[in-house]
């Protein structure tokens, strides 16, 4: 899946962040859980070079916890402090003071060398839309200081809040690169939800999502969609889900848009189970997501 997708406000969303960084101690990055690698914008190592950063890695409560732990690993390895949150929950929140502190403490160390007081640590969230920034500020600032919902591009301003004396953060509209040059990216954002669901191709993301659980949660697609056997064809996999969910339209045939928006929907709201849609040692490939003409002849 190639998309194409930098509207304005990202591109002025960009602009500012870069403005705001003299201002900033840290860097607080927001990755989804799910999909940590294919939720990190890439312009990010750009823009923010040279800052202190830690990870959060949001929605753990929906990805596997054996591969959110390798993801830590991962990232421990590149010598980068990463943190599974929940940031509806709050699970995990309250370490973010703590391990910014830790982060700042030389640039601390060399303010009151100067006989400069001590101040809060100012703090920028970054991530792409729909990660959860919104929900992260309001659970730190223990009230609604930013509006959220279950869709990109909610958040198009930016905003300082306090949290306590020791934190001041400035959240940011999500920015999204201009355009996904590994299709696998666009694939995975779009599965997530991080794409608005208006400009994907509901049936082509459905079966990237199937053949992946296919390949690592088998036991859970079948435990769901209660099918005895998994066929080697993803596209008779939805055929299936079909039948079992009453996806169809006149004449008995199954409605595959209908059957991908199920699957999605069920996907991104946990009812399939703890899924991580990306892993450190990934060997899901293009080629696995896609549906060959020896697929398509039988329907």
């Amino acid at each position: 899946m190639t998309i194409q997708w930098f509207p304005g406000h990202m591109a002025k969303a960009r602009r500012q962040v870069t403005e705001k960084l003299k201002l900033i101690d840290v860097v607080i990055e927001l990755l989804d859980a799910r999909l940590p690698l294919s939720s990190r914008n890439p312009m990010i190592d750009e823009i923010v070079s040279g800052k202190p950063r830690l990870i959060l890695l949001n929605k753990s409560d929906l990805a596997a916890e054996e591969i959110t732990k390798a993801w830590v690993r991962h990232f421990a390895e590149n010598g980068i402090k990463a943190i599974p949150i929940d940031a509806l929950s709050g699970r995990g929140v309250s370490k973010l003071p703590q391990e910014c502190e830790v982060l700042v403490e030389e640039t601390m160390q060399k303010r009151r060398a100067k006989g400069m007081q001590d101040r809060a640590i100012r703090a920028m969230i970054l991530g792409i839309p729909n990660v959860g920034k919104s929900s992260l500020m309001n659970r730190l600032a223990g009230r609604k200081v930013a509006q959220t919902g279950d869709r990109p591009a909610v958040t198009k301003a930016q905003q300082w809040v306090k949290v306590g004396k020791v934190l001041e953060l400035l959240d940011t509209p999500g920015i999204l690169w201009h355009k996904f040059e590994d299709p696998l990216v666009g694939l995975r954002l779009a599965a997530s939800g991080a794409i608005k669901d208006e400009i994907i191709d509901f049936q082509e993301v459905a079966l990237f999502v199937v053949a992946y659980l296919r390949m690592y949660y088998s036991n859970a697609l079948k435990e769901r969609y209660q099918l005895a056997e998994l066929p080697e064809s993803k596209l008779e996999i939805l055929t299936e889900i079909g039948r079992k969910r009453g996806c169809l339209v006149s004449g008995g045939h199954i409605d595959y848009d209908k059957v991908a928006e199920l699957i999605l929907r069920e996907l991104r709201g946990g009812k399939i189970g703890r899924i991580s849609l990306e892993r450190p040692d990934d060997e899901f490939t293009l080629e696995m997501a896609r549906v060959s003409m020896d697929e398509l002849t039988p329907y």
